[in-house]
C-alpha cells in the first residue's frame, strides 16, 4: 500500500458527474492511496499509523516536528481526506501509456481503503473520503509545500 500524503490548508473531492462535494477538510492531510493485489489489512493498519503519526506539521520554531495526532489535540478541526488512487501504481518505465497491472482490482482495494479509514478513525482522526469508482475532481492547497510518498 502506498499513500501520496500532502500537508494541506484545505482539500476537497467532488463527484464530477453530480457536482457534489463528497469530502472536504481544512487543515490536515490529503492522502491519495494506492493498493496492490498483495496488500492486506495489516498494511492498511500500518499506513493509517504512519499517516497519523507522521511529523510534518511545524512546531513553534517552524521545524516539521508535529504529527496529525498531536495537532488534533490542540486543533480538533484538523482532518484527513482519503482518496483512492489506483494510478499511484501506474508503471511508466516502458512506452508512453502507463500500465496498471500492479494496481489491485476494485473488489480487493475497496475493503482495504475502508479498513484504512476505519483505523484512522479508531486512532482519533476526523476523516473525509472520496467516493470509490467515481470520476472525481480533487482540489488541494498544499501547505509548505509538503508532499511525501508513504509506503508499507
Amino acid at each position: 500500500m502506498r499513500g501520496l500524503v500532502q500537508r494541506v490548508t484545505e482539500a476537497s473531492v467532488t463527484d464530477k458527474e453530480s457536482g457534489e462535494v463528497v469530502g472536504s477538510i481544512g487543515t490536515g492531510l490529503l492522502v491519495l492511496v494506492g493498493v496492490t493485489g498483495d496488500d492486506d489489512e495489516a498494511g492498511a493498519r500500518k499506513l493509517a499509523s504512519k499517516v497519523w503519526n507522521l511529523r510534518v506539521f511545524p512546531d513553534t520554531e517552524g521545524a516539521m516536528n508535529v504529527s496529525l495526532a498531536a495537532l488534533s489535540e490542540t486543533d480538533p478541526d484538523t482532518g484527513v481526506l482519503v482518496v483512492s488512487q489506483f494510478t499511484l501504481y501506474g508503471d511508466t518505465r516502458k512506452g508512453r501509456r502507463p500500465s496498471y497491472v500492479a494496481a489491485a482490482a476494485p473488489g480487493h482495494a475497496e475493503p482495504l481503503i475502508e479498513s484504512l479509514v476505519a483505523e484512522l478513525e479508531d486512532l482519533g482522526a476526523t476523516v473525509a473520503t472520496g467516493r470509490f469508482r467515481t470520476d472525481m475532481a480533487v482540489a488541494s492547497v498544499n501547505d509548505g509545500p509538503v508532499t511525501l510518498m508513504v509506503e508499507t
